[in-house]
């Protein structure tokens, strides 16, 4: 194999080509470092968190598909990944994902000690979070909590604390997974019975659409209560609006449980994640004191 060929495997392995898993982790990385940086986060440590986003998601992936690799051949949508296929061995991919995540743990060292700290739970997270399909009946919420777990970091490096509203925002990021993932599941859930393994779709069964919503309205309704507890204004309040007419857009797709256009619905959430963080810039840069 050339080295261009298993730069190929390496690329899809992590998920590069399909890169909707970063955006939805480092959209609510970004509302963290803009409201713990009060509009003016260092542009050296949003850098840091970009990097260590895409690092950890990656290596997150590689994680999840050495865990899924005797499921993921039954499985209509991932049978063609690497290690389904047998493309890269299963020792191979826990060096990648382990070298993914000693670089990330590397771009936090100049950051305040308390980052560092909390990156031992956050990488636990990562790690562990595939493993929960097995016995969790939701796994879509440990989901949230590590795509989540960019929040209270980003509070550590620029106040040197987790402040209550950090945690709120991580547990809106929560209900705003249990939504996005569970359009996800219902794609999936055909082939999740055959094989055993559980999800929020298939612990919801026929409520799982009215599921997503009432996840959509608590994710809004938490961010509505960090606006008024940092202050933001108007402009802040456009983008949750845009936001929940996103969701409703979302149930229009998933209503009809089609798995095509659940998966659409999966896909769009990264402009609900868009306008959050578009309505908190703008609050701080043009709102007086916002």
């Amino acid at each position: 194999m050339t080295l261009s060929e298993r730069l190929r495997i390496y690329e899809r392995l992590m998920r590069l080509d399909k890169p909707i898993g970063i955006l939805l982790l480092l959209w609510p990385t970004l509302w963290g470092v803009w409201i713990a940086g009060m509009g003016k986060p260092s542009a050296f440590v949003v850098w840091i968190f970009v990097l260590g986003t895409v690092l950890m998601r990656s290596a997150g992936c590689v994680i999840n598909d050495y865990a899924d690799r005797n499921f993921d051949g039954h499985v209509e949508r991932t049978r063609h990944r690497p290690l389904a296929r047998g493309e890269i061995g299963a020792g191979e991919a826990l060096l990648l994902a382990a070298a993914l995540a000693l670089t990330a743990f590397v771009l936090i060292l100049p950051l305040h000690p308390l980052v560092r700290w909390l990156s031992i739970p956050a990488a636990l997270l990562a790690a562990s979070y595939p493993f929960t399909k097995r016995f969790f009946a939701i796994p879509q919420a440990y989901l949230g909590v590590a795509f989540g777990f960019g929040i209270p970091m980003a509070f550590a490096a620029l106040q040197y604390a987790v402040p209550p509203v950090a945690w709120v925002m991580l547990l809106a990021n929560v209900c705003w997974a249990i939504a996005y993932d569970t359009e996800y599941a219902m794609v999936d859930r055909p082939d999740d019975l055959k094989i055993g393994i559980k999800t929020s779709a298939i612990t919801f069964g026929r409520f799982d659409v009215a599921a997503v919503v009432l996840c959509y309205a608590a994710f809004l309704g938490l961010m509505a209560w960090v606006g008024m507890a940092v202050g933001l204004g108007v402009f802040y309040a456009i983008g949750l609006l845009a936001a929940a007419a996103l969701a409703g857009y979302h149930y229009a797709l998933i209503r009809g449980r089609d798995r095509e256009q659940c998966f659409r619905a999966f896909l769009h959430n990264n402009w609900i994640g868009a306008a959050v963080f578009a309505g908190i810039v703008l609050d701080y840069l043009i709102t007086p004191m916002g």
